[in-house]
């Protein structure tokens, strides 16, 4: 794994800034690529990261693993913790990572009283030990095929929109697909 420092600097070119929150998806990241024996992440499709939070640290754990969203080796699961796991596609393998939140405790044992906390905490935390910092578990993770980096599995048409509907999307309402945002109340409404 790369320095951490040049890590950041990737993490926050993506991102825009650095904050306590970067560095806890770049430790984290590291963390996770290390108890799975991963070197290197980016390139290829051998690791899948569900990111648990949508908030900096998501940013930073695509940054430094490569994994992305649109290569569908991202996934996102909204449960609002500083946590990931990562799965290694070719072992089987996978561990989550989360923050400690007796992480914030420990700050002034490893940074200086500034009066300034977001700083303290990007220092801090570039420094702790990981067993102050994260909890790193090994798990076993339930991947469906239609979640699966590549092609599509299935499409269809939603019977109400007319719109496609790729892995297994879709809502069978009285023998007919349909689309979630036609079967539920979608996020959005049509003016």
């Amino acid at each position: 794994m790369r320095d951490l420092s040049v890590l950041l600097e990737e993490a926050a070119a993506v991102h825009g800034h650095v904050c306590p929150g970067q560095v806890l998806g770049v430790r984290m990241a590291a963390a996770g690529c290390q108890a799975l024996g991963i070197d290197e992440p980016k390139g290829g499709k051998r690791l899948l990261v569900y990111v648990e939070i949508d908030r900096c640290a998501a940013d930073a754990i695509g940054a430094v693993t490569g994994c992305r969203l649109g290569k569908r080796t991202l996934k996102y699961v909204d449960y609002g913790k500083q946590a990931a796991t990562f799965a290694d596609l070719q072992t089987g393998r996978a561990v989550r990572v989360a923050a400690l939140e007796t992480a914030r405790e420990h700050v002034g044992s490893y940074a200086q009283d500034t009066g300034d906390r977001y700083a303290a905490q990007i220092e801090a935390y570039r420094v702790m030990p990981d067993e102050e910092l994260l909890t790193v578990q090994s798990v076993r993770l339930h991947v469906l095929e239609e979640d699966m980096p590549g092609r599509p599995v299935s499409r269809v048409i939603c019977a109400i929109c007319g719109e496609g509907v790729n892995d297994r999307r879709e809502v069978w309402r009285d023998g007919q697909s349909v689309c979630r945002a036609c079967a539920e109340k979608a996020y959005y409404e049509p003016l």
